[in-house]
């Protein structure tokens, strides 16, 4: 009923048909392109870095096994205690992150030289199809069980903006 309505409609005013078109191409288009930046969140300061941007200063490249691909990879990206330095001006206490599908976590504990802001894997930029642009990982894991995923749950994929909560 509702198709037979439409098609009346469209028939009635074909001009229209492009409006519907465009809009329903809008509508349907991926997120990929705003996940283009990375926004900065520090009290009423918000800036956006582009995530191309991000990618040209990871100068850090490392081999390690991806628990969650189950094999392992070669990441690129920076030290993430370097990159809250450089853009925050120093080391926040607690960092919030919201990540392109919605989840959200607060996390504290970001002095250890040990996280990675990675932004490419096996020579691909990563892209919310691959859990970028902007992933957050460890690169050493010590005495853990890589079969126990709980064991890197502090691993946020996705990442859309980093929003310091407290400082040091």
């Amino acid at each position: 009923m509702a198709a037979t309505v439409l098609r009346r409609y469209m028939r009635s005013y074909p001009w229209r048909s492009w409006v519907l078109g465009v809009g329903l191409g809008v509508l349907l288009t991926p997120t990929t392109s705003m996940a283009e930046t990375l926004r900065l969140i520090d009290g009423d300061d918000i800036k956006a870095i582009s995530v191309d941007q991000l990618r040209q200063q990871s100068n850090h490249q490392f081999d390690l096994f991806d628990p969650y691909q189950g094999e392992s990879v070669t990441m690129r990206g920076m030290p993430f205690k370097d990159f809250l330095t450089r853009h925050f001006g120093r080391v926040p206490t607690t960092l919030s992150f919201t990540a392109w599908d919605g989840y959200q976590v607060t996390l504290d504990g970001w002095e250890d030289a040990n996280w990675y802001l990675v932004t490419i894997e096996d020579d691909q930029p990563l892209t919310l199809r691959s859990r970028g642009p902007v992933r957050l990982v460890e690169r050493d894991y010590a005495n853990r069980d890589v079969n126990n995923l709980r064991e890197f749950n502090n691993w946020i994929w996705m990442i859309r903006s980093i929003e310091a909560v407290g400082s040091s």
